[in-house]
């Protein structure tokens, strides 16, 4: 599916259909999630995937290396921009994959969770789609094959850099 813009502007990775094909009994069984609310949380989730992709080594090596022979002046990591996600050009379905996994663990299981139960379904969904989103985000700045950075219409070699994430042992 293709990405929700505005203009331009691409605002989300993934729209409420998306997140109701993963898990649609949660959905017929919560009818306080509406389409509004669901979508509202796929857009924050956009915005902070893309932030932490900006926060990875592979972005800023990236970002770095092929601005290295402009006349930009990079003193901190702040100084490097966001990444436009209208650029990001291949493997549009794992974007909202991972889009629809972090709105799950992230916002919409813990509005419906119950804390104060330890064995339920929606504490055990949420884990399971963080290590999910845990996954697929690894192996995306893995591979660093989706970006196109010079917005030339094909991602070329070039554009190609596969990151290094560092692993760490969840128990």
């Amino acid at each position: 599916m293709a990405f929700i813009t505005s203009g331009s502007t691409v605002i989300s990775f993934a729209a409420s259909d998306n997140l109701t094909a993963l898990d649609q009994r949660l959905f017929e069984q919560n009818e306080g999630l509406d389409t509004d609310y669901l979508d509202d949380q796929l857009v924050r989730s956009t915005a902070r995937i893309l932030s932490l992709l900006r926060s990875t080594v592979w972005w800023q090596d990236l970002y770095i290396s092929r601005r290295s022979t402009d006349s930009v002046l990079i003193q901190t990591t702040a100084d490097i921009p966001a990444l436009d996600a209208g650029l990001i050009q291949a493997r549009e379905d794992d974007f909202t994959d991972l889009c629809c996994y972090y709105a799950l663990y992230n916002y919409i299981l813990p509005h419906i969770a119950d804390f104060g139960n330890e064995d339920s379904a929606e504490r055990k969904k949420m884990g399971y789609y963080q290590q999910k989103f845990d996954l697929l985000f690894g192996e995306l700045i893995s591979a660093g094959d989706w970006y196109n950075f010079d917005n030339t219409g094909a991602i070329t070699s070039e554009d190609k850099q596969p990151g290094i994430q560092n692993l760490r042992r969840v128990r």
